[in-house]
């Protein structure tokens, strides 16, 4: 059964730094894509970024040049580092994997930047 556990969420002045942190088990976590979205309150789930098995990554227009995605094979954990905070980077932020046929989420981890 897979299932995904994020940690490292908080509150944050903007302008500051947090690290995600996502341990994923039960899964086939060296050969498949991770991926990190977030939901605002009355807006729907975006994209954050994706790492994939061969370490290509993705970002969310938002997002790109401040959030930086990665993966530990070892471990089965992907990490989000989030630099330069804004407010609008308020959100839950859920860790996800995905297979051909399938896309599991965690629980989810409040960030939430103060202004």
């Amino acid at each position: 059964q897979v299932q995904l556990v994020e940690s490292g969420g908080g509150l944050v002045q903007a302008g500051g730094s947090l690290r995600l942190s996502c341990v994923a088990s039960g899964t086939r976590f060296s050969i498949n894509t991770m991926g990190w979205s977030r939901q605002a309150p009355g807006k729907q789930r975006e994209l954050v970024a994706g790492i994939s098995s061969d370490g290509s990554t993705t970002y969310g227009d938002s997002v790109k040049g401040r959030f930086t995605i990665a993966r530990d094979n070892a471990k089965n954990t992907v990490y989000l580092q989030m630099n330069s905070l804004k407010p609008e980077d308020t959100a839950v932020y859920y860790c996800n994997y995905r297979t051909s046929s399938n896309i599991y989420w965690g629980q989810g981890t409040q960030v939430t930047v103060s202004s």
